[in-house]
């Protein structure tokens, strides 16, 4: 009993594979993820906890500082515009509450005040006029006392009344939480908490506490996260809110350099499902250079900010390793008996029979093609291998010479010998070429590449199925001919049929070029007695066909360019194929590297498809002999005649002007009406 060589790959290999990976993902991804989803939600709920105090003891501070100052306006204990009192009450809110960074005052005629913690250890006393003139005035701690250091005077191009906090205030005329970015002293992320202030019933300004974000970063980096995960404040689209920062405060910027940073911006904008206003923690896995890392999104109190806490799960997986430890031992062991039993198996029905066949594959590589044998084999594709392998060599042996897989594979179906020479018969050949090629190759590049191979792929289809034979492809020309290798006397009509297919096959292919514009070919056609077989070197061997007739077929098909039309034929193939074809003729052409002309023809269609020749096809032959006749005007009416039924008929409107060109300039008396070609 023979067996296939896929039921004995399947028993070998999914005896010793498929339960150990099975059993060890199954078990790692179920135990590792429960793990690390249960310590993940844990940490998260815990940092979720302490940034919720946190903020919550921030506002607290904020809310109390707004009652102390609002109270002190109100009773009049002093006038806003005491600057001296109110200088105080600013310092003694900034060092009563340590999370302040601001507290200022805005009159609606946009005077300014402000104190401003510059750092631990420094206050800031500024005051804005109208006219954008700012005071600074700079306290520091010498011992227990703070003292004024510095003051200037400098322009600036703050103003309070341009300042969302202010005008929203102004307008809806109560309290607000916002945030911002521009201070009188540069661009940095805060939240004030603004509220009206009115004195004996008459609107005074806007006070406003204002906490400088990076008060929040400080704190979160005194939050203990594990061993190495991080915990930030993120905006939906990524910007940073607050990182773990210790040295952030108001004079020191915030720094974003934690290692978990960019995870945690990853999976916030990845996390398109995630809605920060709707209050439900987010989960999400990042990987990143080969590490997985759990993240947990949170919305916090402020609209669109979100806790996003980042932990690695190596650091969690510990009670994983232990189990997962000893179940590879024990899958090592299983691995390891199934390994020696597969290859034992392995050798006695895979490997002994492939490497007698493999040493074959070299003879046939090295065409040492006397020395190959055939080996049987208990395996049905081993065994079939080698008998192919016979075969092949046996075929190949009369074709050494030649290269090409495509001709050698002929040839041998042929049976004929790779000898050089060849025998001249009757056949007829065909050029194929893209119109405008060059142009769209250059401004395409590489991509003309795709519409050349659907191109090659609709030709080539079309001339096989035709009994055709495709001897090259020169750029993005095709060459074919038809009666050889195997005799054919009906070539002429065969190759006629297939060129009206491959255009046919073209239209249908809908290609169009960079501009849109349909992609056209050019044909030619031509018959005769031609040399056919194996021509070239002892090295290298070419089965073409050569002659003049081939060289007329080249040359009618870039005829096509001067008459507009798709396929011409010569005139051998015109009596060739004889009433199987509809024509009509051109012209009367010297082809160039020819003296004498010979009548060329545009092959329209077979006659079993259309019946006839048009109308139109009469008459366009009546001014062609009436144009040899040196009857110009006849002429000129006849082709007129045709542009009536073909408005854009290419050919009728290039004898019409060759007739009024011979009017203008008439010929010499030898003039016999044909037309030579002046190049290819």
């Amino acid at each position: 009993m023979r067996l296939g060589i896929r039921t004995a790959i399947s028993a070998l290999v999914l005896t010793s594979i498929v339960v150990s990976t099975v059993g060890v993902h199954l078990l790692w991804w179920r135990t590792a993820h429960q793990v690390s989803q249960t310590l993940a939600n844990t940490i998260n709920d815990q940092i979720v906890s302490a940034v919720g105090d946190e903020l919550q003891s921030v506002t607290t501070e904020a809310r109390s500082s707004m009652m102390a100052v609002r109270t002190l306006l109100a009773e009049k204990v002093f006038e806003p515009r005491d600057a001296r009192k109110r200088e105080v009450v600013f310092r003694s809110q900034l060092l009563s509450q340590p999370t302040i960074s601001w507290v200022a005052f805005g009159w609606p005629d946009g005077s300014f005040s402000a104190g401003h913690k510059a750092g631990d250890g420094v206050i800031e006393m500024l005051e804005i006029t109208p006219d954008r003139k700012m005071r600074t005035d700079r306290y520091e701690f010498v011992g227990n006392d703070l003292q004024l250091t510095n003051s200037h005077v400098e322009d600036t191009k703050y103003s309070v009344t341009d300042q969302e906090w202010f005008r929203t205030t102004i307008e809806t005329n109560d309290e607000l939480w916002t945030t911002f970015t521009t201070h009188p002293k540069g661009e940095r992320l805060a939240a004030a908490f603004a509220a009206p202030i009115e004195i004996d019933q008459k609107p005074a300004g806007v006070i406003a506490i204002i906490i400088e974000l990076t008060r929040v970063s400080n704190f979160l980096s005194q939050l203990t996260v594990g061993k190495s995960a991080g915990a930030f404040i993120l905006e939906r689209n990524g910007e940073v809110v607050a990182a773990p920062d210790p040295n952030a405060n108001e004079a020191v910027a915030l720094k974003t350099d934690h290692p978990l940073f960019p995870i945690a911006v990853e999976a916030i904008r990845n996390a398109s499902a995630y809605e920060p206003g709707e209050g439900e923690p987010f989960h999400t896995t990042v990987t990143r250079d080969g590490k997985a890392y759990q993240a947990v999104l949170t919305p916090i109190s402020f609209p669109g900010w979100s806790l996003v806490t980042v932990v690695p799960e190596s650091e969690f997986l510990g009670p994983v390793q232990m189990t997962i430890r000893n179940l590879l031992i024990g899958l090592a062991v299983l691995i390891v008996f199934a390994g020696l039993l597969s290859a034992w198996l392995a050798q006695r029905l895979i490997a002994a029979p492939l490497i007698k066949v493999i040493n074959e594959i070299r003879h046939v590589e090295r065409f040492d093609l006397d020395k190959v044998q055939r080996y049987p084999s208990r395996l049905t594709e081993i065994g079939n291998l080698s008998g192919a392998i016979g075969d092949m060599a046996q075929g190949l042996a009369a074709f050494r010479k030649y290269i090409p897989a495509d001709l050698v594979k002929r040839l041998i179906s042929d049976g004929n010998g790779a000898r050089l020479g060849g025998a001249v018969r009757p056949m007829s050949v065909m050029f194929i070429d893209l119109a405008g090629f060059t142009g769209m190759s250059e401004r395409l590049g590489d991509r003309i590449i795709p519409l050349l191979s659907r191109y090659f792929d609709s030709v080539s289809a079309e001339i096989q199925n035709h009994n055709g034979t495709i001897d090259k492809f020169i750029g993005d020309a095709v060459m074919a001919f038809w009666g050889a290798p195997a005799p054919n006397p009906d070539h002429a009509v065969d190759c006629c049929r297939a060129a009206l297919a491959c255009r046919r096959a073209m239209e249908q292919a809908n290609l169009t070029d960079d501009h849109g514009q349909p992609v056209k070919i050019r044909i030619g056609i031509n018959s005769g007695d031609m040399l056919v077989g194996n021509i070239g070197s002892e090295v290298r061997l070419n089965y073409t066909v050569i002659g003049d007739a081939v060289n007329i077929a080249s040359r009618l098909e870039s005829t096509n360019k001067v008459y507009g039309s798709t396929i011409i034929i010569g005139p051998e193939t015109r009596r060739l194929a004889g009433k199987s074809i509809v024509v009509r003729e051109l012209d009367r052409l010297a082809v160039y590297g020819r003296a004498g002309g010979l009548q060329i023809y545009e092959l329209l269609d077979m006659a079993g498809d259309i019946g006839g020749a048009p109308d139109w096809v009469a008459s366009y032959e009546a001014g062609l002999a009436a144009w040899r006749a040196r009857d110009f005007s006849a002429a000129i009416g006849a082709f007129e005649k045709v542009l009536e039924a073909c408005e854009h008929d290419a050919a009728s409107l290039t004898m019409i002007d060759r007739c009024r060109q011979q009017l203008e300039n008439p010929a010499d008396e030898d003039w016999d009406g044909t037309t030579i070609a002046r190049s290819k």
